[in-house]
């Protein structure tokens, strides 16, 4: 199972932090976690199903870019963290 992680600024939409997933890629894991948490919807991903920009993805420590992210495939006992980035002026 792959292991995800959200960051603070996504815990307000979803039961806990840390979850686990069976998900084969990124999408996937996208699409599972809105399924669960339903208030995650169109944070995470704009109506295109694209990444938003202040939204990173890590696998394993490494930043996914938000282009190749649904097609990035994952493997059990990966690590995922998502961060929600604050942006402003």
């Amino acid at each position: 199972m792959v292991e995800v992680r959200l960051d603070a600024m996504l815990s307000e939409f979803v039961s806990r932090r840390s979850m686990r997933s069976t998900a084969r890629s990124v999408g996937a894991l996208l699409d599972d976690l809105e399924r669960r948490n339903p208030r995650l919807r169109h944070r995470l991903r704009d109506e295109t199903h694209a990444l938003r920009p202040f939204v990173k993805v890590f696998v394993n420590g490494e930043e996914v870019g938000a282009r190749d992210a649904p097609r990035t495939p994952l493997r059990p006992r990966d690590e995922v963290e998502i961060l929600h980035s604050i942006q402003g002026g």
